[in-house]
């Protein structure tokens, strides 16, 4: 199930449990807060479109604020001798989506809830442990360095195969939520991983 809405004239698609930055709303850290501007609700083939808005809501829990990453901004006026340097950081908003309409987001259990695992019978001798694929270091990737896996990486995305499924849905969703303007398309994110995936099945 997931949801359009609009917020700071932006629009995004949400689903429960996910977390995104919205432009600055006036709201405390760890305060829920109504999400009026519904576009438009998907549970599963049912869709339900509004005319602008539904007459539901998605709720929110606000994480906190801050800044994203420093844009660089250099004008110059050829022949004038006139260049100008400046630089902006955008205010964000972080928000989790806790209900859709109807719909809540599930806690995971506690401790004490969980299902106690059960014990398999320990091996003669135990294997080492295996290294991590080497087709899952996304900094193969030419425009993916370690700072960005780190942001894929809280968003769920930790293997190539990931990437290599990215729709455009999912594509407009990533630029929007770490703010990569374009980057993916610019850099070809989807055809690298794939070869890399061909390559790695060789």
């Amino acid at each position: 199930m997931y949801a359009v809405i609009d917020s700071g004239g932006k629009q995004y698609r949400v689903a429960l449990g996910e977390r995104l930055k919205v432009e600055t709303l006036n709201a405390e850290p760890g305060a829920k807060i109504n999400l009026e501007n519904v576009l438009m609700v998907a549970d599963g083939n049912e869709i339900e479109v509004g005319a602008p808005h539904l007459d539901t809501a998605v709720e929110a829990t606000v994480i906190g604020h801050g800044r994203g990453e420093k844009l660089r901004i250099f004008k110059m006026r050829r022949r004038k001798g006139s260049r100008q340097h400046a630089g902006h950081r955008q205010n964000y908003t972080e928000l989790e989506i806790t209900r859709i309409g109807d719909a809540k987001a599930q806690p995971e259990p506690t401790k004490a809830e969980k299902p106690a695992p059960e014990t398999a019978p320990e091996p003669a001798e135990a294997a080492a442990p295996e290294a991590p694929a080497a087709a899952d270091d996304l900094t193969r990737i030419n425009g993916i360095g370690a700072v960005i896996v780190d942001k894929l990486n809280a968003i769920g995305i930790t293997s190539l195969e990931h990437i290599a499924a990215f729709t455009a849905e999912d594509i407009e969703r990533v630029n929007g939520e770490l703010n990569f303007k374009g980057r993916i398309e610019r850099d070809d994110w989807v055809g690298q991983a794939q070869q890399l995936l061909q390559e790695g099945n060789k």
